[in-house]
């Protein structure tokens, strides 16, 4: 049979897809007629809010295709796959969602691992219309089908942008699907060079989460944990545009400070040197939390009148001897229960063993008795003096003003140089009145759980993971305590004081120790000529990671430009000329001179986006094209076009030249078409 001229296929997709948008419609009208009458206020409530956020998830972009790909199966079946399911009147699929196991043949399917696909078809969509498509015929190879590049996959690819991160359902690759789709139960660790996906991978691995495992995942909540604010700016819109609107985006210190669970919201007003700051994130600070948190608990000897538990009932006094009562606390403490537990659970255990001596009196007390006799006032005074009430703050307090108190805590895990690093200089009178900082946050976190147990979520996915310190990742894992995690990152992108040193650092301190380590080293996104040139540095900044490549047809474009003036003026200059090309453009430059440069592209005439920690604007303007980054809020962004000034001021800016390096090895990788080095210095030897 021949081959139908490609405006006959175009012409006949074209019409399922307008059929799709038409069901689509029906769908989201059937909804809105729907009303909640069960005559329960509270149940009517529920269900209205449920319909009202399945009408939202109906809405059409009619700027963007429902389907993207299509598959033809062996047994005659032909699947268009796209990022939701369609349905129509009668309940068959008119469109597959991306995450259903149907699907998986479209990513994953192979000439040697067919999967029962024959064919594989990809369209290229523009404003929402379908404007090309390639075939992959997996059983009748059409000649020099294998040589060719999908050029819709590569368009998509580098298709230029401006705002925020976009998905890739419409390009994961085979290796990417794999661990999207890991077992939910399954802790996956990341290890991807730049371009090579990762952040999507883990954002579409929770999408994928919810859509397999809804009712569990969204009864314990999925948590994203990113760098910063700009950085959850960024890939804010991802999740959304899978149709997930509920999942939670936090920086760990949004975390530790949000006051959940009953506690306190603790506002960081106060920063300190890097050296304290590494210091109070040291995993040897767990311990010394945990040793200040019990320390607490008192001997009876000394906390009970006589040491031991008198209690008055009716004409007799009964005691229980200090011995006993050590017993009890002992049993309490060795079962590994957060403080506030022992002190819930201490009444009832001293309850029972006053009624041991009741029955040993011959009497028969039942239930009711050993509960009043928990609710008593003898055994509530006992329990206050033996496990008195504690809070975080007060106990962070103490440990930080206190050197005699920090000395017995840190007893042979802290010399004295690192107790006095730790302890403040002018001690606060109180708690109430301390300025907190980020990582004394963390510390309360880790003492507020010693306490009380942090609620898990039943997945939490943690972005630039090697840049946390080792308490920071004990408080993300306390939060998946009873889940698992996707763990995203790159140990030669590790850029704070405290950088992990490997992966099963990273997932030990998580407490995942199990966690499965996968590699991504094939570049999509960061063009061949950008990412060769950045991965010279790798050698001085991870020389025992495996040197990433690009698979991308186009190599884009590296010029490195050596000025004799400002370079932060010349960069300006090179902005204003980048702006006649499409798509998004990043001004990279060293924290202490973005003052400099913001004036520098005002002077040109170019209107640009200047981002903070806050991942805001300084004006709150709607977002430019250009975006004016200081090096340090740069991870994990992306541009079409990225001008980077002045590398060694970037290197400098750091503690260390290795951490400098490494800053330099994050800025350098953050465009996807083209990347202008401009600098005035000499550039760092292995650049040059």
């Amino acid at each position: 049979m021949p081959a139908r001229p490609a405006t006959d296929v175009l012409t006949a997709e074209q019409q399922h897809l307008d059929r799709a948008r038409a069901e689509l419609t029906r769908m989201r009208e059937h909804t809105l007629s729907l009303t909640a009458a069960s005559g329960d206020p509270v149940s009517d409530a529920h269900v209205a809010l449920a319909l009202h956020r399945r009408a939202a998830s109906l809405l059409d972009d009619p700027g963007t295709a429902l389907f993207f790909g299509r598959t033809d199966l062996d047994s005659g079946e032909v699947l268009h796959i796209g990022r939701r399911h369609v349905t129509d009147a009668a309940g068959d699929p008119v469109v597959v969602d991306w995450r259903a196991d149907v699907s998986r043949g479209f990513y994953r399917a192979s000439r040697a691992e067919r999967g029962g696909v024959r064919l594989r078809r990809r369209f290229g969509v523009e404003h929402g219309r379908l404007t090309a498509y390639e075939d992959e015929h997996l059983t009748d190879p059409v000649p020099g089908e294998d040589e060719r590049a999908s050029r819709i996959l590569a368009r998509e690819i580098e298709r230029p942008r401006s705002g925020p991160m976009r998905d890739i359902v419409a390009t994961i690759q085979p290796e990417q699907d794999a661990l999207v789709r890991a077992d939910a139960g399954t802790t996956v660790c990341v290890q991807g060079a730049p371009g090579t996906g990762k952040t999507a991978v883990g954002l579409h691995r929770a999408a994928w989460l919810l859509y397999a495992h809804r009712e569990r995942l969204t009864r314990q909540g999925v948590l994203v944990v990113g760098p910063n604010a700009a950085f959850l700016q960024h890939i804010g819109a991802v999740l959304p545009a899978l149709g997930e609107v509920r999942v939670e985006q936090r920086t760990v210190t949004d975390l530790v400070t949000a006051g959940e669970a009953g506690r306190k919201e603790v506002r960081v007003r106060a920063t300190e040197p890097a050296a304290v700051a590494a210091l109070k994130g040291d995993a040897r600070m767990a311990e010394v939390v945990r040793r200040a948190v019990w320390s607490a608990v008192a001997d009876p000897a000394d906390a009970l009148d006589g040491g031991a538990l008198v209690l008055a009932r009716g004409s007799r006094r009964w005691r229980v001897p200090g011995y006993r009562v050590r017993e009890l606390l002992d049993e309490l403490t060795a079962r590994g229960v957060r403080y506030g537990a022992a002190r819930a659970l201490l009444p009832q255990r001293l309850a029972h063993a006053v009624l041991q001596l009741f029955e040993a009196a011959g009497d028969s007390p039942d239930d009711t008795v050993q509960d009043a006799v928990a609710r008593s006032a003898e055994v509530k005074r006992a329990v206050n003096a033996l496990v008195p009430a504690q809070d975080p703050a007060g106990v962070l307090h103490r440990l930080l003003s206190d050197a005699g108190f920090l000395a017995r805590c840190a007893d042979g895990l802290l010399d004295d140089a690192e107790r006095a690093l730790l302890l403040w200089p002018k001690a606060p009178r109180s708690a109430g009145t301390a300025r907190w900082t980020a990582a004394d946050a963390v510390l309360l976190d880790e003492v507020a759980d010693q306490l009380t147990r942090t609620p898990s979520r039943a997945h939490v996915v943690l972005d630039e993971a090697q840049d946390l310190s080792p308490l920071q990742l004990r408080a993300v894992g306390r939060r998946c305590s009873t889940g698992a995690a996707t763990v995203l990152g790159d140990i030669a992108q590790g850029t704070t004081p405290w950088a992990a040193r490997s992966w099963d650092e990273v997932l030990t301190h998580l407490g995942k120790p199990d966690g499965q380590l996968e590699v991504l080293d094939r570049g999509f996104r960061v063009p061949s000529a950008v990412l060769d040139y950045a991965a010279r540095l790798l050698p001085a900044i991870a020389p025992e990671l495996t040197v990433p490549r690009s698979v991308r047809p186009d190599p884009g474009r590296l010029d490195v430009l050596a000025v004799g003036g400002d370079p932060v003026r010349e960069a300006a200059d090179v902005v204003a000329g980048l702006l006649r090309e499409e798509g998004s453009i990043g001004l990279v430059v060293a924290d202490a001179a973005t003052a400099d440069a913001a004036r520098a592209l005002a002077d040109a005439g170019v209107p640009a986006t200047r981002l903070d920690a806050a991942g805001e604007d300084d004006g709150g303007a709607a977002p430019e094209r250009v975006s004016l980054v200081p090096a340090t809020l740069v991870k994990g962004l992306e541009f079409d076009r990225v001008v980077v000034v002045e590398p060694a001021d970037l290197v400098d800016g750091e503690p260390d030249e290795r951490t400098g390096l490494r800053r330099l090895y994050v800025a350098l990788t953050r465009a996807v078409s083209a990347l202008v080095v401009v600098h005035a210095r000499p550039l760092p030897p292995q650049l040059r």
